[in-house]
């Protein structure tokens, strides 16, 4: 078994890997580490970890902490892996990192997403990036040979997914592309805030950042690279009242006429080999509650053949694909192991 460690365990991007550990076959929690809520059991925590996971949460500094493991996930937000990642790394584990420190390659691309998001441009462990990958496997395979991934965004799991095929293909014009993205409450995290109270939530939807989402920039990055040409979209950003889920409607001007059928084909050519995403046609009745609680992004590919655009409804569970799924899924391909491997279940209905 493989020694685990999770950095950030006291919140939803920790709570949704300790449970998705709980049925893996190969990866055991050895160490919770957390700067707040340390000192209990994760199961006092959150009960319904009660005979599961009853590991004690510990602070940063517990000698505990410094022991040596096979893997760490880092569900911290950014600033928090680039100054701690080396040093796991040279004790030997592999690591994932849910924030946007190592989803770039480079200090300059790097760079530019810390200004967009009003961070300092420099970064704590630039060495490392030419070492990391953008951790959506189904575009970027990894193997035993990896030791470092930066996760990706939610909402940009979603889009990147949704868009491309019809990036790689250049089937759509680079300028054309609108995100229209829905996420549920649970995507701004546990941390307290007024605007996320229950009398502020319920029967209330709103669009946010609209400015600029930070994870426009490793769409646009992901997407350009794919198109061989830059790609720059709108994005806008809405909260609904419910707990979990991303929906993306996605469009964009076809370069050439192209019917639904044609589309839906490139599609399933494109993720024939990818487990995790599904390929539906546009009568399907599909929403959030049937990617709840899963690993996986179902697809609706169809074409407004009035107007000659695309239009791809993508869904995923912003906890799981978007967040904690999807970084086991990466940790599960640096260890070698089938990419399913403790991720492949349905869900449940309703």
């Amino acid at each position: 078994m493989k020694k685990i460690k999770i950095v950030g365990a006291g919140g939803y991007g920790g709570v949704g890997i300790v449970e998705l550990l709980q049925q893996h076959p190969e990866f055991k929690i050895e160490c919770l580490v957390a700067a707040t809520e340390t000192g209990i059991k994760m199961s006092d925590l959150y009960p319904h970890l009660t005979g599961f996971c009853d590991e004690l949460i510990r602070t940063p500094d517990d000698p505990a902490t410094q022991e040596n493991f096979d893997a760490v996930f880092f569900a911290t937000p950014d600033g928090v892996g680039m100054n701690a990642a080396e040093n796991e790394l040279k004790k030997g584990a592999k690591v994932v990192d849910y924030s946007g420190d190592f989803r770039f390659t480079t200090p300059e691309k790097y760079s530019a997403y810390a200004k967009f998001i009003g961070r300092n441009p420099t970064h704590a462990a630039e060495k490392l990036l030419p070492k990391t990958i953008y951790g959506l496997p189904e575009l970027h395979p990894l193997g035993p040979e990896q030791n470092i991934v930066g996760n990706p965004g939610c909402f940009a799991v979603s889009c990147i997914l949704g868009l491309a095929p019809a990036a790689s293909g250049n089937l759509i014009a680079p300028k054309s592309i609108i995100c229209d993205c829905k996420t549920g409450v649970s995507g701004a995290g546990k941390k307290p805030n007024a605007a996320f109270h229950y009398p502020a939530r319920y029967e209330q939807v709103n669009a946010y950042k609209l400015a600029g989402h930070q994870h426009m920039v490793e769409i646009e990055q992901e997407l350009s690279e794919l198109a061989e040409t830059p790609i720059q979209i709108t994005m806008t950003t809405q909260v609904v009242p419910i707990c979990r889920g991303i929906i993306s409607c996605l469009y964009a001007d076809l370069t050439e006429t192209t019917s639904a059928a044609q589309l839906l084909d490139t599609y399933k050519t494109f993720y024939a080999k990818k487990p995790f995403v599904r390929v539906y046609n546009n009568t399907a009745t599909i929403g959030t509650a049937q990617v709840s609680g899963t690993n996986f992004c179902n697809l609706i590919v169809d074409v407004d053949e009035r107007n000659n655009r695309l239009r791809v409804i993508s869904h995923i569970d912003n906890l799981i694909k978007g967040q904690a799924g999807n970084a086991l899924q990466n940790m599960n391909l640096m260890f070698g192991l089938d990419p399913t491997t403790g991720l492949n279940f349905s869900g449940q209905c309703p």
